[in-house]
């Protein structure tokens, strides 16, 4: 398979973690026959810098024609720390997601075994959790108009959903529904809000397409403490944009660090994928960036075409590097590993995962080498 993605290494540790997800696939497109051809462009506070604007028309023209993008990180703390900046890196993402109708954002949940006393919670309460988030991304308060008063001292974001936008990714989280546990939970706060009650009736005219699947209902404040309380009782969640949002980075405590979770965000013709995390300013150019995230956002890439066979070899390939502790400090304090040889473990097992001879556990642990 020939594939041309966009690359939008973007703020922060955005280049950094991007480069060892083109580790990945450069080492998969090597070991199965496929192409890989990379063109990088400015996104973010990097494009403001340099252009002035967050979303450069030759970034969303390479986007709008390319099979898939690979997106970094975006944020920038001058921005971030200025409420009266008028252009802002998160901009660019926003109007990137509207231009490519990228409707449906996926997040899988799932803890690692050798890292669930990483997490925060008690170990009874995360093993065995495994579900995922089905955020709609193109809509809500993130979308609608937006007012501020002369005085600066009133402002207002129109919240405002169709049936239309509702009903298309309904259909996706039920249809994945399907393909696991056959449970999906709706998320929404109608004991107040309109838009909220449109997306209860929608949800229950879809769910009449798929009755082999339960749906059942929680206000969005219930739903962010049973994540904590009870995270095994979730197998699909549906949610509106602003509730996705929270609840997606809530549930990455489950995993014990944010820096382990992609996304993928779909629509009718384009994809885009990138890992949850922010920019992190304070680690940029530090080797200390988790990049596990970016490379399991390329496995979803590869998903995405079919490609599932060379998905699961970065899958094992992470399990791989859990396993042995190359891993960065946010998930062992004491780590010797950075960004790069994270990435190195990984590319490296792709090209020998089938002699594991090649990796010795002792070199590993005393940071030595990732192979022999």
């Amino acid at each position: 398979m020939n594939l041309k993605i966009a690359v939008l290494p973007g703020d922060g540790i955005g280049p950094e973690v991007i480069a060892q997800a083109k580790k990945a696939l450069y080492a998969i497109g090597e070991v199965y026959n496929h192409e890989f051809v990379f063109e990088e462009a400015l996104m973010g506070a990097i494009a403001i810098d340099k252009t002035g604007n967050p979303l450069p028309e030759q970034t969303l023209n390479l986007c709008l024609n390319t099979d898939a993008v690979l997106f970094g990180a975006i944020g920038d703390p001058k921005y971030d720390n200025n409420p009266n900046a008028k252009v802002r890196p998160e901009q660019g993402l926003l109007k990137l997601r509207k231009e490519l109708g990228l409707f449906a954002n996926i997040r899988p949940i799932k803890p690692y075994k050798a890292l669930i006393d990483s997490s925060p919670l008690k170990r009874e309460i995360i093993d065995g959790a495994d579900f995922t988030i089905f955020r709609e991304l193109t809509g809500g308060a993130y979308f609608g108009a937006k007012t501020l008063n002369e005085e600066g001292t009133h402002a207002s974001d129109l919240c405002e959903y169709s049936e239309e936008e509702i009903t298309r990714i309904s259909h996706l989280a039920f249809k994945s529904a399907q393909n696991r546990r056959k449970k999906l939970t709706m998320v929404d706060k109608a004991n107040v809000l309109e838009t909220s009650r449109l997306w209860r009736k929608v949800v229950q005219k879809v769910s009449l397409n798929y009755p082999d699947v339960v749906l059942d209902f929680l206000f969005v404040d219930n739903a962010a403490m049973q994540i904590i309380l009870n995270p095994k009782q979730f197998d699909v969640i549906l949610t509106e944009n602003l509730f996705g949002d929270i609840l997606s980075d809530e549930a990455s405590v489950i995993t014990g660090s944010i820096g382990l979770l992609a996304s993928a965000s779909l629509g009718e013709k384009n994809a885009l994928f990138e890992p949850i995390h922010g920019s992190y300013p304070q680690a940029k150019g530090k080797n200390i960036a988790n990049p596990i995230a970016s490379i399991l956002s390329a496995a979803m890439l590869l998903e995405h075409f079919g490609l599932f066979k060379e998905a699961n070899v970065i899958y094992q390939a992470v399990e791989k590097a859990i396993e042995y502790k190359v891993v960065t400090i946010d998930l062992k304090a004491d780590s010797k590993f950075g960004t790069n040889e994270v990435g190195e473990f990984v590319s490296n097992f792709i090209f020998s995962k089938d002699d594991l001879l090649y990796f010795n556990n002792d070199n590993v642990h005393i940071g030595q080498s990732t192979i022999v």
